[in-house]
């Protein structure tokens, strides 16, 4: 119990009169992130391509959400053009005054082997992926944060090891972690903390299902050490520890949220056996026995 006069970080109005902006906020990862968001007195704008998910996310919001008179609004936006991203930080500015929080979590890829992706698909995945984020950073840091400060969350994936068969995704994943570290040393003069979450493949959401064949989902579960699928919502826990107080002294940090998997899975890709690797050829090196 904490000591009288004083208060948890966690509370219920932990992000009462905050404002925040949520990427891909209609569906999967990013709806879960601005319900948490709304409970806990947030301010949030939801953003994507796709008024009629937008609209249809936000009314499911406001009833479910209903006691607590939620504050959502929502904003279509293409991360990937510039002018919708300044459309996006300027009406967010125009309704609420100001910008507290951005979240990073609109994103998308596809599978295929490397050898197959077209220059137009990489450009597409890494554009959404990478520049994307980047772009939207910048604008509300310029247009707020410079002077305001706040604290911005990238959302990743698991690419410690590589992503073999989603390679475009993995490589601009890496960008973006890369841009978390550089944009938390940079800015932080500036009061912004930026950090990343990085959800595991074990992460299921309807989101998810529809983009992966369901038996992905089977293989990565039984190379889980939880040995179940992650939800949504513990995602979204993390992302809120990283934008509360809780977190003030972590910036430019990755959070692996994936039940420790990526210290213990194998990747999902099987390689067969073969020999089309030749040793290294040296008469003096003992040959092994196995």
């Amino acid at each position: 119990m904490a000591a009288s006069g004083i208060r948890s970080v966690f509370r219920n109005d932990l992000f009462k009169n905050k404002v925040a902006i949520v990427t891909g906020g209609g569906s999967g990862i990013g709806k879960a992130i601005s319900i948490e968001l709304l409970y806990l007195g947030c301010k949030v704008v939801i953003a994507s391509r796709k008024k009629d998910t937008l609209l249809q996310a936000a009314d499911e919001m406001k009833i479910l959400l209903k006691e607590r008179t939620p504050d959502v609004s929502s904003i279509v936006c293409n991360i990937r053009r510039e002018h919708e991203v300044e459309n996006l930080v300027s009406e967010t500015l125009k309704k609420h005054g100001r910008i507290d929080f951005l979240i990073n979590n609109g994103g998308g890829q596809f599978l295929s082997s490397a050898s197959d992706i077209s220059s137009k698909g990489w450009d597409a995945v890494v554009e959404t992926n990478l520049k994307g984020p980047f772009l939207l950073s910048k604008e509300v840091y310029n247009k707020w944060m410079k002077d305001n400060g706040g604290s911005i969350v990238n959302i990743l994936m698991d690419f410690d090891r590589g992503v073999p068969m989603m390679a475009h995704s993995g490589a601009a994943r890496s960008g973006l972690d890369n841009l978390t570290k550089s944009l938390a040393i940079e800015w932080a003069s500036n009061g912004i903390r930026v950090n990343a979450i990085a959800p595991g493949h074990s992460i299921y959401s309807e989101t998810a299902a529809k983009n992966y064949p369901i038996d992905v989902f089977s293989i990565v579960k039984d190379n889980v050490p939880a040995k179940r699928l992650g939800l949504p919502e513990e995602v979204s826990a993390a992302v809120c520890f990283l934008l509360s107080p809780g977190s003030s002294f972590i910036s430019g940090e990755t959070l692996h949220v994936d039940a420790g998997g990526r210290l213990y899975t194998p990747l999902m890709v099987q390689i067969p056996d073969h020999e089309n690797l030749p040793p290294f050829e040296n008469k003096n090196i003992v040959k092994s026995k196995l």
